[in-house]
């Protein structure tokens, strides 16, 4: 089946999506011993999200690129996510979705959340001929993310860095059943509609 060209996929559950970022020691230290995101983390910096595994490990080079050496998986609310998507402006003009450029910079200018689609990456991150979400957050979106979003972060530093070295042993089978599982996240149609969602809502994979 292929896939379609903007969808989003993660790993989630009922009440929760799991998405990903990479941070220097300092701000991931910090984090994982308050259980949220402290300073030195910046609240008035854009932060960016990202819901699928292997653009995290195509963007931080395995946790190996300077100030990207740590890995987090932030587990948040489906809620905070999806209003977070529901607020959000695409990073650049699309004029499927915007009447014209000037409303386009009206809405960048005004929300809290911008979103833009990537390729998407293979185990071996190379490019794929779909693409992946990313969320950026400021302001008030970023608040919410830290105070009442987060419901647990995981240090996935030690299982990223053991994938690179399997997969640069050529071992990728091992590689495979070691990642984590991404199916096609549901988002609601209005939603959908705001950040260009391609196709019918998949439904929620069985528990």
């Amino acid at each position: 089946m292929s896939v379609p060209t903007h969808q989003i996929r993660a790993t989630f559950g009922g009440d929760t999506i799991t998405v990903y970022q990479a941070y220097p020691s300092a701000i991931a230290d910090a984090a994982l011993v308050a259980g949220r995101f402290v300073a030195p983390f910046k609240r008035e910096r854009m932060t960016w999200i990202k819901p699928s595994f292997h653009w995290m490990m195509y963007r931080s080079g395995w946790a190996t690129k300077p100030g990207q050496e740590r890995v987090l998986a932030v587990e948040i609310t489906r809620c905070g996510f999806e209003w977070a998507l529901a607020r959000a402006c695409l990073s650049s003009h699309d004029p499927d979705r915007y009447a014209d450029r000037a409303s386009w910079a009206r809405r960048l200018r005004a929300s809290p959340v911008r979103v833009q689609w990537d390729p998407e990456r293979s185990p071996r991150l190379a490019p794929l001929p779909y693409r992946s979400l990313q969320v950026g957050l400021s302001g008030e979106a970023v608040r919410r993310y830290v105070d009442e979003w987060t419901v647990t972060l995981t240090d996935l530093t030690p299982l990223v860095r053991h994938l690179h070295t399997l997969r640069r042993a050529g071992d990728h089978a091992a590689a495979d059943a070691l990642t984590p599982v991404e199916h096609p996240y549901p988002l609601p149609a209005d939603v959908a509609e705001v950040v260009g969602v391609d196709g019918p809502a998949p439904r929620c994979p069985s528990t």
